[in-house]
């Protein structure tokens, strides 16, 4: 019993997780039209910068701080947003797949330089100890994991509701309207090229963030984290929730991480041994399958996009 408790407990910490990102992702697509493809290179940022700031010195690494766990949040959220801002500007005239592959490519460049950087990010073999919030007040695994699938959800609530009051707003009503219509949100006098460029750089905060809770949570981080099977997995979440809608984004990321474990755990019980090298294949191709199910029958995902009520504001 206290197996399948603790299992729970860090699945649903780990759906939080990517449930953020994903809210992060739906600002920026869901909600602006903003094509990001390279989400993974702001959760990678959002990882190392916090692992960077928090984690104790060691003598092959350059730049150890071992600073408070909520200063290595808020450094996370900071670099995030400096990364987008630069990479925002260099690309906010971009449109679809000169966008998708832009921001692609600066995925790409992030995973190389954690990969190469080694005496920043310790390389190939990663980051290890990065501490655990609050973790000298807790005797067992379980009941730290417990508080710490707390702390997960007080910042999963407190995003959606800051999402939520933010896309009701006038300058979210702006971000609709670019979506739709840009010719026609200029000519009311909208920057629309200001406005998705603080859209891009917010939904990369809490991108950001949700790296920055994934490196507290598994107190290790290495390149191979951070492929760009992340990306698909994060946008096959939203696509099924349904963009548009801050609660189909928490949806999407449950039902695709759900399908994503249990699947792993079907592979290893029903594959022979010599081909459960190829089960990370096997889920891929399964939740592939299920996005394009998706798309065919449902394009707005399980719970689509609502209209927005809300009160002029003179």
């Amino acid at each position: 019993m206290i197996g399948i408790v603790s299992y729970l407990v860090f699945f649903l910490t780990v759906v939080l997780i990517f449930g953020i990102a994903c809210l992060g992702l739906n600002l920026q697509w869901g909600f602006t039209g903003v094509f990001n493809a390279g989400v993974v290179a702001f959760y990678a940022i959002g990882a190392y910068t916090h692992a960077i700031i928090t984690a104790p010195p060691h003598p092959l690494l350059i730049a150890n701080l071992g600073l408070p766990w909520p200063v290595g949040v808020l450094g996370a959220m900071a670099a995030a947003a400096l990364a987008a801002l630069i990479v925002g500007i260099a690309t906010v005239r971009l449109r679809g797949d000169y966008l998708a592959i832009a921001t692609f490519g600066i995925a790409v460049t992030v995973q190389l330089i954690t990969l190469n950087w080694q005496s920043l990010t310790g390389g190939s073999l990663g980051f290890t100890s990065i501490p655990r919030p609050f973790a000298g007040y807790f005797d067992g695994q379980l009941s730290y994991n417990i508080f710490f699938l707390g702390l997960v959800a007080a910042a999963t609530v407190l995003v959606y509701w800051g999402l939520e009051r933010v896309v009701r707003s006038p300058w979210g009503r702006v971000l609709r309207a670019i979506r739709e219509d840009e010719v026609a949100a200029v000519a009311l006098g909208k920057d629309a090229r200001l406005f998705r460029l603080q859209a891009f750089v917010l939904g990369s905060v809490i991108i950001g963030l949700a790296g920055a809770l994934h490196a507290s949570f598994i107190g290790f981080v290495s390149p191979f984290d951070f492929l760009p099977i992340l990306t698909f997995q994060i946008w096959t979440m939203l696509i099924v929730g349904g963009s548009g809608n801050n609660r189909g984004a928490l949806l999407g990321a449950l039902i695709v991480w759900g399908l994503w474990s249990g699947s792993g755990v079907l592979v290893s019980k029903v594959l022979p041994p010599e081909f459960q090298t190829q089960g990370a294949a096997a889920q891929s191709i399964l939740i592939g399958l299920l996005l394009v199910v998706m798309l065919v029958f449902k394009p707005r995902g399980l719970i689509g996009e609502e209209p927005v009520v809300s009160r002029h504001v003179g």
